[in-house]
């Protein structure tokens, strides 16, 4: 594994800045990671498929494109950040899709989630037909991508991931390059079996404390201080306890990821009982209670 970080500015970053930049996924994430990279100084062309959710970003300076492929006709660079598997799918291969529009040349970022296979179908299909391909899904929620400090991990060829690393620097403050394309969303889905045990566990914390009678704010304090502190509990408890459960991450979102996670882990021949157990009660919680839209946090409302 090849570990890069940020370096100096170079000619290339100060290059860099004047590619045209496309967005495709204004969601919750993708729309404030577009909008530090306008506000960095890059124009930016952006498409979602309900057009509602880029008026933000046209307000500020954006400009508007009615398909994935004038997205691409229009950009240098063209970033990706959408639902599922099945949409970027549609986003790159459709009959408008981006590379039906995309000059040679051009550089495609899916931010997406998505299957290790598909980066890696996406990135061959770049490759022969003269485009570069980077996956690089991220971590970090809504928190980090408003405030610029997604860990972000890349899969791709060594010297796109370097012509492109001033671009990722702007979104988030932890940049690694693990490999050949599909190595950025195998490591996603490390990082997702990670979060599977902490929001279970943060769940079952919080239900052990009101059963015990105990101060929830006090234990939360206590234990940011100690060895159980994690990025999950520190970053939704306090949203828990004001019963707030918009999104941050869908957690229809990370069914989606967990899915991916078991179906790679099978491939390898490996047994996740835990992570298999947070997939059950996920799809509790999306496909039996309907609460998909909310935040991940909202595990907790199905043990009631």
């Amino acid at each position: 594994m090849v570990v890069r970080t940020r370096t100096e500015k170079t000619v290339a970053e100060r290059t860099i800045i004047m590619m045209k930049l496309g967005w495709i996924g204004t969601g919750v994430m993708g729309a404030a990671m577009a909008r530090n990279l306008m506000a960095a100084g890059y124009p930016m062309t952006v498409y979602n498929r309900t057009k509602s959710k880029t008026d933000a970003l046209v307000a500020a300076g954006a400009t508007w494109a009615a398909t994935p492929a004038e997205v691409a006709q229009n950009s240098d660079v063209v970033f990706t950040m959408v639902g599922f598997p099945r949409d970027v799918e549609q986003v790159y291969f459709g009959d408008d899709g981006i590379f039906s529009g995309l000059p040679a040349g051009k550089t495609v970022i899916d931010m997406t989630t998505s299957q290790p296979k598909l980066a890696a179908k996406i990135a061959d299909y770049a490759t022969k037909n003269g485009w570069q391909a980077l996956d690089a899904p991220v971590s970090g929620g809504d928190v980090g991508a408003k405030n610029a400090t997604l860990t972000i991990m890349v899969g791709g060829a060594d010297a796109t991931y370097d012509a492109m690393l001033p671009l990722f620097n702007v979104l988030g403050h932890k940049v690694n390059h693990f490999g050949a394309a599909g190595t950025g969303q195998h490591a996603k889905m490390a990082n997702q079996i990670m979060i599977a045990g902490t929001m279970t566990g943060l769940t079952e914390m919080l239900l052990y404390t009101k059963a015990a009678g105990l101060d929830p704010e006090k234990v939360l304090a206590t234990l940011s201080s100690g060895g159980a502190d994690n990025w999950s509990m520190d970053n939704y408890v306090p949203r828990i306890l004001k019963d707030d459960y918009t999104p941050g991450f869908f957690a229809r979102h990370f069914l989606k990821d967990l899915r991916i996670a078991l179906s790679e882990a099978d491939a390898m021949g490996l047994d996740l009982v835990a992570t298999a157990q947070a997939k059950r009660l996920y799809e509790v919680m999306v496909d039996v209670r309907g609460l998909g839209d909310q935040g991940t946090q909202g595990l907790i409302n199905i043990y009631d």
